[in-house]
């Protein structure tokens, strides 16, 4: 992971620009960018969370291990939000695993900092109110999805998701990772993964997906990445 001074004035993350300039300046400034390494692991459940990174171009898992299985996707957080929102709520050990899906720059915080940013910050305060309600929303909506949802809708949606956060519409994706979004076995997500391509929706090759046609891929999809864009653009997004 390289480290390098953060470029003024603003970052590509979405969050941020919802603050004030004088907040999000000053948050900035206490920030350092970093380039994050594909399956970089940044914390496991139960550490203690030392840093809070709010990404630019990366994008990173959240996990739930399972058992003995390697763990299962809950969530996702790119240039839209941030990670260790928990320490605004007072609480600083991980709830998840958090471990790098796409690689990329991101913008990165002591906790210690973060909190003394925090605690002048009545704006930042309550983004981050929002933030956790539409956090707290989405991962209730995965759950469901998993339950009720087949397969190849759900596929669908995780790519989109992927796709939003991605620099790009050609990205990698490697079956771990399919794996940990949907809590399946290889074989049934190279089922459904063939079907979308089947349908010309994408391409996927050698661990590379890319994004063929995107209101195709949206039809294919299940209601519930629909649910998700609305509940971050209707909470933070006006």
């Amino acid at each position: 992971m390289s480290v390098h001074t953060a470029a003024p004035p603003v970052p590509a993350n979405h969050l941020l620009s919802f603050l004030p300039h004088i907040d999000r300046q000053r948050l900035i400034a206490q920030c350092e960018e970093v380039d994050l390494v594909e399956s970089a692991m940044l914390c496991e459940r139960g550490e203690r969370i030392e840093r809070v990174y709010f990404p630019i171009e990366s994008f990173i898992s959240l996990i739930t291990p399972i058992d003995q299985q390697a763990g299962f996707q809950i969530g996702m957080v790119g240039s839209e939000g941030m990670l260790g929102i928990s320490l605004a709520l007072g609480v600083d050990i991980a709830p998840q695993r958090k471990v790098v899906q796409g690689a990329g720059s991101a913008l990165r915080m002591d906790a210690a900092a973060f909190r003394r940013v925090l605690a002048r910050s009545t704006s930042l305060r309550r983004l981050l109110d929002r933030y956790v309600y539409v956090l707290m929303t989405q991962m209730a909506q995965a759950g469901a999805c998993t339950r009720f949802h087949l397969l190849e809708p759900r596929v669908a949606r995780w790519l989109l998701m992927t796709h939003d956060r991605a620099p790009g519409d050609t990205f990698h994706l490697t079956q771990e990772f399919l794996g940990y979004m949907l809590g399946m076995r290889r074989v049934g997500i190279t089922k459904a993964a063939g079907s979308l391509q089947d349908k010309n929706l994408i391409r996927y090759a050698r661990g590379m997906i890319t994004i063929l046609d995107r209101a195709g891929l949206e039809a294919a999809s299940c209601a519930c990445y629909r649910i998700d864009r609305d509940a971050y653009t209707g909470v933070l997004g006006c």
